[in-house]
């Protein structure tokens, strides 16, 4: 199955940027109360965990937040960089790789890490367990020529 043409629609990638901002805005507020679970269907109900990802932005030198889907391998925390399978790494990508300092919060806990692209056994490992938490990335992989990168955080 091809992507949908209608998720490259301009109106599409204007909400999603403001459903981002939104949650960024109420995970925030209630301390991860709110937004810190992304729902994806009835087949799995209890959701995905989300935390907030903090970049310095390459051009700008200010700090972007990004609500992400995570997982856990012991102390490190995982992302996907999936950007629903366009054929474009998503900007806090591009940001972490020029300055791999970044900021997470989970729930009302933010803590500092060092972010690096994983490879090889390490890639494929982490990118099964990462699918195991939200399937839709084989999709997206699927839907891109990219090989959709795998990002760990360690901390500091």
């Amino acid at each position: 199955m091809e992507r949908p043409d209608a998720l490259d629609k301009p109106i599409v990638k204007k909400l999603i940027k403001l459903w981002s901002r939104l949650n960024v805005q109420v995970f925030r507020a209630t301390g991860g109360l709110l937004g810190s679970t992304w729902r994806f269907g009835s087949m799995f109900p209890r959701g995905a965990p989300v935390a907030l990802l903090t970049t310095i932005g390459r051009k700008s030198g200010l700090e972007r937040t990004a609500p992400l889907i995570y997982g856990r391998d012991g102390d490190r925390l995982v992302f996907i960089a999936s950007q629903g399978g366009l054929p474009k790494n998503p900007l806090w990508y591009r940001n972490l790789q020029q300055t791999p300092a970044v900021k997470v919060q989970t729930r009302r806990t933010q803590m500092a890490f060092t972010a690096r692209t994983a490879e090889g056994e390490e890639r494929d490992r982490l990118w099964a367990l990462m699918c195991a938490i939200y399937p839709d990335y084989e999709q997206y992989q699927y839907w891109t020529e990219r090989r959709i990168p795998v990002v760990v955080c360690d901390p500091l």
